[in-house]
């Protein structure tokens, strides 16, 4: 069983994130495994035990990013891969990640459902396309027997319940796995597990960033009496403009 996960390198969610000449700042901001990412990699960590098989991160991204690679080894990845390129956009990364995989032949690939920064939610469903792969997202609960994955995703109204065969991609989410801290052990054998740098297949960006802008500042607060509902009302009416 050979199991790719894709991380994402993003500023900590905790971070205020300042913006300078017109983009954001991330000056001095610690970075992190995207969340959801975490998530995936947690479970194919335990899908690898179970399995005997070989757990592979990538990531797309310069040198920088090399120190949240390195926690994903940490975490229980065997190696990893490291495509030398900035990830413009989401076609460029899953063009990326699918040049690796191709290559490799994975029966497994995990994503995050989104990453934390852009939180576009598109590379698992590019990247299985391009792959010509089955998809699921998001995958809330994922188990395998033999070759069958049996996974459930959340739906309107409830929950759907999917049987797929290997090879599939997986945009993952909680509760599939509790997130995994490394240990000591973990922190130091990563140190000299293997790090693969590969340079990028062409591929060009389909989208670009035309600006960013920080949200507005909000207002004052208007307090309203329980009891006052027509004032309520009005307000939203006239003030907000929303009903």
């Amino acid at each position: 069983m050979k199991i790719l996960v894709c991380i994402s390198h993003v500023p900590d969610t905790n971070a205020k994130i300042p913006f300078k000449d017109g983009k954001p700042d991330l000056t001095g901001i610690s970075m992190v495994i995207a969340p959801y990412d975490d998530f995936a990699l947690a479970r194919a960590v335990e899908l690898r035990d179970a399995t005997g098989g070989k757990l592979t991160v990538i990531n797309v991204g310069l040198a920088d990013t090399e120190p949240t690679i390195r926690k994903a080894l940490a975490i229980g990845a065997d190696d990893a891969v490291r495509v030398n390129a900035q990830p413009t956009d989401a076609f460029f990364v899953a063009s990326q990640i699918a040049t690796v995989v191709r290559a490799e032949n994975y029966d497994l690939i995990l994503t995050g459902r989104e990453s934390s920064d852009f939180n576009g939610g598109q590379v698992h469903g590019m990247l299985a396309e391009l792959l010509g792969l089955p998809c699921v997202v998001p995958c809330m609960k994922l188990d395998l027997n033999g070759r069958t994955a049996h996974m459930y995703r959340e739906i309107e109204g409830g929950k759907e319940v999917v049987e797929v065969q290997l090879p599939l991609v997986a945009g993952c989410q909680e509760p599939i796995a509790e997130w995994k801290i490394p240990n000591m052990r973990g922190i130091m054998s990563a140190k000299t597990k293997p790090l693969k740098v590969v340079e990028p297949a062409t591929a060009e960006a389909r989208t670009t960033v035309a600006s960013y802008q920080a949200p507005p500042a909000r207002g004052n607060v208007k307090m309203v009496e329980a009891s006052n509902v027509g004032e309520l009302v009005r307000m939203l009416k006239e003030e907000a403009k929303v009903i």
